[in-house]
């Protein structure tokens, strides 16, 4: 009876534990060694369906997703790409997926099991458009190298380049009828139809006055589709290259265009946030669909043409119903680059501004995303909790400083208003004084601004500063106020009187953080210049210098003060003895460049956030036990 009972429990237990760990399976998939969660799904840059309809594709800055086209569930996620998946192609059979990345190869992956065939490479430069012909023989790829490579399938080797445009290439496709025909699109601003068999430029179709985006074939083969940078979609007659039509209505750059498969709809996607319906005959509009909040970036109909699918930078990928223009569901979960990162004091919060215009509070514990704070412009370093972890304070591009309820995320006031026809004083960086009765804002306008916090009133204004003012951070004890710029100067201020106290010279480029040790005795500053510098904070003077990055972007101390944490463009986090100097750990698994880090409030976790649209959280506990690397 008792070994009945004990198991009974055990059971309980285990049905219950994913309910106390990481809620959403996906948070932990395909992790890079040493992280123990990833928040958000990075940025979608390009969707597909499969042939038979029951898979949708999601080619993103950090791999590929493989949702349930019926659900909506997710299914797979396949890494190998250095760099973001620009564009993604199924074979003809549904059985091969192909993918082009920034990282310049191409790969092809099993569809049924997730595993990775083979790579192509050749390409020099970032691969944008990938697509296979209609007997799945061939792959066609294009590339910012301005070359088009024809690819054998089987033999994974290309036959030949199809050179000829003067700039780079977005997009290639082949025709579905005639499967020797090619079309692709340029930032040249023209389109070129080529032979593959022979590897024959046909004809060069010109009228677009900016860069080429978009190509699609008609069902049939017989018309072409391109949008553009110049706002306007082009109708083609394949056989003779004449233009048949222009259409006309969006008000920013055509992204994306795609033909229902009866191809009597032409849908296509813009920068201008709105969806549009054509009807390919008469040129005219059928509908708008205007939910999403963010350009458009990728639409594509389902092989029944009775679904719209549309993914956009404001990290959704949403579903609509042809006939009726009527959303039927969304995918949420992605998002575009992240310029900050931090705990609430508590750490049960992790809080990330992203360049979609929100921020996103996630729970710490099970990686579940609480709620998002929209409608907001977005600077760097620009989100802070108060010491009491209640209240968050945003800095913005509009020039105001907002504050928000943790809690439910609900707005609470502005401190700093909105002034019509104020120029460059964006607020790009925001830091709490330690009592919470002091916020300190940097603006584009050089200058550094002290605000009451219960009053909104401003306090001092710090003048000193000969470019942007980049980064803030009060010393523990509130009375020091250090500043950096992209002057390459770090100033420090009296927080009482509002005058310089010292300057702090020696980088040689941009000042991007700068960050005070919790213990106050040291002052850690990242630069452009590829370095990290650790200051006397009593004397000024210069402890050391870190190198081993490129461009550092954000330092972090630990609570204790004994580790250092760097984010830097080279996509990689190092950890540093701060007492040392001594670089003892590389973090590697962004896709691109790292933003932003933040240490916990217990010190047992680091979270980062990048332009590849994730925050990936790292176990740093056995950071101080690893062989220090020289």
């Amino acid at each position: 009876m008792k070994i009945i009972k004990t198991t009974l429990i055990l059971i309980i237990f285990l049905i219950l534990l994913p309910l106390n760990t990481f809620a959403q399976i996906h948070t932990q998939w395909k992790l890079p060694e040493g992280a123990k969660a990833r928040l958000g799904k990075g940025s979608i840059n390009e969707i597909m369906y499969s042939r038979d309809g029951t898979r949708l594709v999601i080619g993103s800055n950090i791999g590929i997703w493989i949702y349930d086209a019926q659900t909506g569930k997710e299914l797979d996620l396949l890494t190998g790409h250095k760099g973001a998946v620009r564009s993604v192609s199924f074979s003809p059979d549904g059985q091969t997926l192909a993918s082009g990345g920034w990282d310049s190869t191409v790969r092809l992956w099993d569809v049924e099991t997730g595993t990775h065939i083979r790579t192509f490479t050749g390409h020099t430069r970032g691969v944008y458009s990938v697509s296979f012909s209609p007997d799945g023989q061939t792959l066609a790829s294009g590339s910012d190298d301005k070359i088009i490579r024809i690819w054998n399938v089987k033999m994974g080797v290309y036959s030949r380049p199809l050179k000829g445009h003067t700039k780079y290439i977005n997009s290639v496709v082949f025709n579905p009828v005639y499967g020797i025909l090619l079309a692709s699109g340029s930032a040249d601003n023209t389109i070129r139809l080529w032979d593959v068999e022979t590897g024959t430029h046909i004809r060069t179709l010109t009228g677009h006055t900016s860069s080429v985006l978009s190509v699609s074939f008609s069902p049939d083969g017989q018309t072409l589709a391109s949008s553009s940078a110049d706002k306007t979609i082009r109708l083609w007659d394949v056989e003779t290259g004449t233009h048949i039509r222009t259409l006309t209505g969006h008000t920013s750059s055509v992204l994306s265009v795609s033909f229902s498969p009866d191809g009597q709809t032409l849908a296509s996607g813009s920068t201008d946030k709105t969806i549009r319906l054509w009807n390919t005959k008469t040129g005219t509009k059928l509908r708008t669909l205007i939910e999403h909040t963010e350009y458009i970036k990728s639409i594509v109909f389902s092989p029944d043409g009775e679904i719209l699918t549309s993914g956009s930078d404001d990290g959704t990928i949403r579903f609509w119903d042809v006939k009726t223009g009527t959303h039927i569901r969304t995918i949420t979960g992605y998002m575009d680059w992240i310029s900050s990162v931090v705990f609430s004091p508590d750490g049960q919060i992790l809080a990330s501004g992203n360049s979609d215009k929100t921020i996103r509070l996630w729970d710490v514990k099970t990686g579940a995303h609480i709620h998002t704070i929209k409608k907001y412009s977005v600077s760097e370093n620009n989100i802070v909790f108060s010491p009491d972890g209640q209240t968050l304070a945003s800095g913005s591009t509009d020039h105001t400083i907002r504050l928000w309820d943790v809690k439910t995320g609900a707005y609470i006031r502005t401190i700093r208003e909105n002034k019509p026809g104020e120029i460059g004083s964006a607020v790009n960086t925001v830091a709490f004084s330690s009592d919470g009765k002091i916020l300190a804002s940097g603006c584009w306008d050089r200058r550094i601004y002290l605000w009451d916090v219960t009053t909104g009133a401003q306090i001092h204004t710090l003048i000193g500063h000969t470019r942007r003012a980049s980064s803030v951070s009060f010393s523990p004890d509130g009375q020091t106020l250090a500043s950096g710029s992209a002057d390459k100067i770090i100033r420090l201020w009296n927080t009482k009187t509002g005058t310089q106290a010292r300057t702090l010279i020696g980088h040689t480029d941009n000042i991007t953080c700068v960050s005070f040790s919790p213990d106050g005795s040291l002052l850690a500053s990242s630069s452009s210049d590829k370095t990290i510098r650790l200051w006397d904070v009593k004397t000024g003077s210069q402890v050391r210098i870190l190198t081993g990055h490129l461009s550092v972007h954000s330092v972090s101390f630990s609570p204790d003060s004994s580790l250092l944490a760097s984010g830097s463009l080279d996509k990689t986090i190092r950890l540093w003895n701060v007492k040392t100097g001594a670089h003892i750990r590389t973090l590697t698994g962004h896709t691109s460049y790292v933003l932003s880090v933040s240490f916990s409030p217990d010190g047992q976790t680091l979270a980062s956030g990048g332009l590849d649209g994730t925050v990936l959280l790292w176990d740093v506990t056995t950071a101080n036990n690893t062989k220090e690397l020289r």
